[in-house]
């Protein structure tokens, strides 16, 4: 028998098998290791720099603070001098005491923390609501109406005060609180801030699976909208706060001395032909710590809200 008559059998390759074992494929069939990153999975720290730059930009941050304090403890004498003094004195609670006294803080106060606490709950409530209608609904005219809400950003607003303070006196507001809180119950920025969160974080499907199951809007918006919008809502929440305790201009226009925000009692303190600059520092610092105290009780809420959507995102 010639070995022409035997039959031979050939292996099976396909195209480019050849190729990729010399390329190191495993032969018993596992799956080859994709291609990673050097990098990948990896812990990264910070360095020693960043550590530094970090602490350097604390510093600066707080130095405004520190100094109004330094100011508040020291007599207007030694606040006028130069070099200025750098170290606390001894007249920090004399100081708070007499601007206290002087500037009326505590009405102002409870003033400040009922304009500002209401203009930050409608604020939020009524920009989450604008702002799921604009990014999820739809309806006639909702491009036209969105243009129009981004527009009155546009407009400064010392362009409104004649007529407004016309609108409020004819109101009989003048002089009342109600005259700075309506004005303001909600913002175009909160609106837009809300609508670029929800258009980005609440998936469709989530509202297409309330319809079948025969949820309304309202009830949709309660049960699905403001669940996941919590971070966004914490921090609009506290921009607004900050901005309207702080707010002077419109304030000082409508109210007077007798019924003041904290940044209208203040002015009080500036009254008169020499000016108490330690005085004045010590009023800052009081209408300064409700804001701190409110960060320190809630900023850790807010920030940890702001990582939980940013990774369910």
């Amino acid at each position: 028998m010639t070995t022409d008559s035997i039959p031979v059998q050939t292996a099976d390759v396909r195209p480019g098998t050849e190729r990729k074992a010399r390329k190191g494929t495993p032969s018993d069939g596992r799956r080859p290791r994709l291609f990673r990153h050097p990098g990948a999975g990896r812990q990264h720290h910070a360095g020693p720099v960043a550590y530094i730059l970090l602490g350097l930009a604390a510093l600066f941050s707080l130095f405004p603070l520190y100094w109004t304090m330094v100011a508040a403890s020291t007599d207007n004498t030694r606040v006028t001098q130069t070099p200025p003094p750098f170290l606390p004195g001894p007249h920090l609670l004399e100081n708070l005491g007499k601007a206290w006294q002087d500037a009326a803080l505590g009405k102002a106060m409870l003033n400040s923390l009922i304009v500002a606490g209401v203009i930050a709950l409608s604020t939020v409530l009524f920009a989450t609501l604008a702002g799921f209608a604009f990014a999820k609904l739809r309806f006639k005219g909702r491009n036209i109406l969105l243009m129009l809400v981004i527009g009155t950003m546009m407009v400064p607003p010392q362009l409104g005060v004649v007529p407004l303070f016309m609108m409020m006196t004819e109101l009989g507001w003048g002089q009342k609180l109600p005259a700075v809180i309506f004005p303001t119950l909600v913002s175009a920025v909160g609106v837009f801030f809300m609508r670029q969160y929800l258009s980005e974080a609440l998936p469709d499907e989530l509202i297409e699976a309330g319809r079948v199951d025969g949820a309304h809007s309202l009830r949709i918006f309660w049960s699905i909208v403001l669940p996941i919008a919590r971070p966004p809502m914490a921090v609009l929440f506290m921009i607004t706060f900050v901005h309207a305790w702080n707010d002077f201009f419109w304030p000082f226009i409508v109210l007077d001395m007798t019924n003041p925000t904290v940044p209208v009692a203040l002015t009080q303190l500036s009254a008169g032909y020499v000016r108490d600059q330690s005085l004045i520092m010590a009023g800052a610092l009081l209408g300064t710590l409700p804001l701190l105290a409110m960060f320190v009780v809630f900023g850790r809420q807010i920030v940890g809200g702001i990582m939980q959507g940013a990774v369910k995102g």
